[in-house]
């Protein structure tokens, strides 16, 4: 692959080139360029099917493309599975909540440290003493995470009885706990009210500037969007309607047609 930077010296953390997939008779995604550079938060938005949680699918290798080519930190992911992209460094939330419900909220967190846990089946088996070790300083980690994203309070409580935003930030400290170089979060702000929603951009700030990571998100809520992402994509019909800027995309003419509404 050649080496792609961007205007500002950046380089790309994830490179998508050309990609596509079928479905039967179907295409669903297709002729997909992207780019998310280290550091930033970028935006992918389009009209209800549109295709954008499929690109994620993709990302993740829950789909395998039907052509294309997917790089991610300069490495192409062709023959990757969903447990060697997270343990390369991607990992997601989802549209709809998928927590752990009859588990803490720590033990939760503590399931996303599966990709480093540093002992071996046996050891654990065998309950060595490098099984309690590592155990105990999972357990310290997961405790900061949940400090991080105001959820310490919450630590012995059944993640089904979080309220509603509080599962969101759960479900974001769990993909965090797998150590991400980028961050997909599907429509994080979905059944949130405005407030939690205010509350949800400083979010998605901080956890990007704390932990040095790119994200990339899918969202509908264009108030969030475009305060806080720096370059935007849009979908339409499977294939990429414009990219640019927040401004660029809200004076664009056809993605006003498409999607914004006059």
């Amino acid at each position: 692959m050649a080496e792609k930077m961007a205007e500002n010296g950046k380089t790309p953390i994830l490179d998508v080139q050309e990609l596509g997939i079928d479905f039967g008779g179907l295409t669903a995604v297709n002729d997909l360029n992207l780019q998310v550079f280290d550091g930033e938060i970028a935006g992918l938005i389009g009209p209800n099917g549109a295709g954008k949680t499929t690109v994620f699918n993709l990302l993740t290798k829950v789909y395998k493309p039907t052509r294309g080519k997917i790089f991610f930190d300069g490495k192409d992911t062709a023959g990757k599975s969903v447990v060697d992209i997270n343990k390369a460094g991607i990992a997601r939330t989802f549209q709809n909540i998928r927590l752990f419900g009859n588990l803490s909220v720590l033990d939760n967190v503590k399931t996303g440290f599966h990709n480093v846990t540093p002992y071996s089946p046996i050891t654990a088996i065998l309950r060595l003493p490098k099984f309690f070790a590592s155990e105990r300083e999972i357990d310290e980690k997961a405790r900061d995470l949940l400090k991080i994203m105001e959820l310490d309070g919450y630590a012995d409580y059944l993640a089904s009885n979080l309220p509603y935003g509080a599962q969101r930030r759960l479900e974001i400290a769990r993909a965090l706990a797998t150590n991400p170089k980028l961050l997909l979060l599907d429509e994080p702000a979905a059944g949130m009210n405005p407030q939690e929603t205010e509350e949800l951009m400083d979010m998605i700030r901080f956890v990007r500037d704390h932990f040095g990571i790119a994200i990339l998100l899918i969202e509908h809520d264009m108030k969030l969007v475009m305060g806080i992402c720096e370059r935007i994509t849009v979908l339409n019909y499977g294939m990429m309607l414009a990219q640019g800027t927040p401004e660029e995309i809200q004076s664009n003419p056809e993605v006003i047609k498409a999607y914004l509404g006059d």
